[in-house]
């Protein structure tokens, strides 16, 4: 391993799984503005995450919806071009050649 790339100011964290409400305490040295009171009583750093392993469905073994900021629209708006198209999707006007 390289020397001096790893960060040493790791401190106790807070993370909280924002779709299930569940929360942790473990070490980290991400940055946050955030805190909370945890069960003992003390103020420590609080970080959101949007899943973890008390909601993953690879986890729990339950399979869970989860579009957070509309992800799945927002791919099928960016990819809509490059479907393909089925022979009822015709155009609103068809070009006819007068004879």
């Amino acid at each position: 391993m390289k020397k001096g790339i790893h960060p040493e100011e790791y401190r106790e964290v807070i993370f909280k799984d924002i779709s299930n409400d569940e929360a942790f305490l473990t070490q980290s040295c991400v940055a946050t503005k955030d805190t909370i009171v945890w069960e003992d009583g003390k103020e420590y750093p609080l970080v959101k995450v949007e899943i973890s392993s008390s909601s993953h469905p690879f986890y729990t073994g339950k399979m869970k919806f989860v579009d957070t900021a509309g992800r799945i629209d927002k791919f099928n708006k960016k990819f809509a071009k490059f479907a393909k198209k089925t022979p009822d999707d015709k155009p609103a006007e068809e070009k006819t050649t007068e004879e």
